[in-house]
């Protein structure tokens, strides 16, 4: 069973083209024009041990925002079409990741029902200029965009930490570390698991 996606977004505003495999080592190979989301989604890949390309493009003489969006837009599709009926996986994944000063617990569910509850950043982190051109403010909203088109229920708390960097890096080490046991096939799982039968 492949677990492979590629897909394209094209709009007036950005230019996505993203392959993701559920089942890769963790390689990756990120341009999105943005470097500071180019580490955060490196270490995604790392950590979750999928294999991730993305090349991106976008307005950002203007902004930041519509290219970051949009690629996590994408993302969020290319999960829910590589998982299919989530036949076999475990469904749910928890982490709790240090870096440092910063520490975050995230925990996902591949419920069929996007939710994001995203807590714990310290007051100001969203107006943080990180690495040139990217405000803390994204964070939350890559994890809406992954939540809302992955379909999948989603909680990030920052439990600790006064490093942007730090803390941004350790949501996104700690989203991935919960979402490879949530996607993982287990194979004493027979079919959906869920008691409806579907996800």
């Amino acid at each position: 069973m492949s677990r492979s996606v590629s897909l394209q977004r094209k709009t007036s505003e950005s230019s996505i083209d993203l392959t993701i495999n559920l089942d890769g080592t963790g390689k990756s190979s990120i341009d999105t024009s943005v470097p500071f989301f180019d580490h955060l989604l490196t270490a995604f890949a790392k950590h979750s041990l999928v294999d991730l390309n993305i090349k991106a493009s976008g307005d950002t003489h203007i902004d930041a925002h519509h290219t970051v969006e949009d690629t996590a837009i994408v993302l969020g599709q290319a999960i829910k079409q590589a998982l299919g009926d989530k036949s076999g996986i475990s469904r749910y994944g928890d982490a709790t990741v240090p870096l440092d000063d910063a520490l975050v617990r995230a925990v996902v569910d591949v419920s069929g029902r996007p939710y994001l509850v995203h807590t714990g950043e310290p007051a100001g982190f969203e107006y943080h200029l990180i690495g040139g051109h990217f405000t803390g403010s994204l964070v939350r909203h890559v994890f809406e965009a992954i939540s809302l088109n992955g379909g999948l229920t989603v909680h990030v708390t920052v439990l600790d930490g006064r490093d942007p960097h730090h803390i941004a890096e350790t949501e996104f080490k700690a989203f991935a570390r919960a979402f490879r046991k949530a996607v993982e096939l287990d194979s004493r799982v027979q079919g959906i698991p869920s008691t409806k039968g579907a996800l």
